[in-house]
């Protein structure tokens, strides 16, 4: 059985770019709803890492449950509410595939306005290379060969409305100003180049 994994900070430790209204309605009602979901879709004993349950579903509830649990765990660690920054190697990767982070940040931005929809997007290591990319609905990085998540950001209206109503375009430039969690970044980075194991979501029980 999965668990809800808590939030890595205080409700209000976001603010004001997420409330702490936003933030127990996210966390503690619709994540939670996909871990309960996820757990009542699995044989009794299922052992499997929550990695390995979301490469082997097909298409459908189990596939977009567990998905929906992983890509938020990690959306939470993907924040910090103590402003960091990356480190060489990221600023270099950044410099390489964009310019600088002024760039990134726009391309991040457009990005994400740009999806249709509901979903999720995602600065990543693709084939050795970072690049931004947005994923539909569940859909996640885990089942795309070649491709380590460094940062995620959610689309769902449900992570943005209380605070910024329809603003998704401002939403993610205050999320990118003030939230990226650059430390996870790194090792995230690091992990892609194969000197580590990049980030799990917390073993069954």
């Amino acid at each position: 059985m999965f668990k809800l994994p808590d939030l890595p900070y205080a409700y209000e430790a976001l603010l004001p770019t997420i409330s702490d209204d936003t933030l127990r309605f996210h966390h503690d009602k619709h994540h939670a709803a996909y871990v309960t979901a996820l757990n009542g879709l699995l044989p009794e004993g299922d052992k499997r890492p929550l990695e390995q349950v979301i490469r082997e579903a097909a298409p459908g509830k189990l596939f977009n449950n567990a998905a929906q649990a992983w890509n938020h765990a990690f959306f939470w660690d993907c924040m910090s509410p103590d402003k960091t920054a990356p480190g060489p190697a990221l600023v270099a990767a950044i410099a390489a595939a964009f310019g600088d982070m002024a760039a990134l940040k726009e391309k991040f931005v457009a990005e994400g306005v740009g999806h249709f929809g509901s979903g999720w997007v995602w600065l990543v290591v693709e084939d050795g290379k970072l690049a931004v990319i947005s994923t539909h609905d569940a859909e996640d990085t885990l089942t795309r060969p070649g491709v380590t998540p460094l940062l995620v950001c959610d689309l769902w209206e449900h992570a943005y409305y209380l605070d910024h109503q329809n603003d998704r375009k401002g939403f993610l430039g205050a999320w990118f100003d003030a939230l990226p969690n650059w430390t996870l970044a790194d090792a995230q980075l690091a992990s892609a180049g194969g000197d580590g194991q990049g980030w799990l979501y917390p073993a069954p029980e």
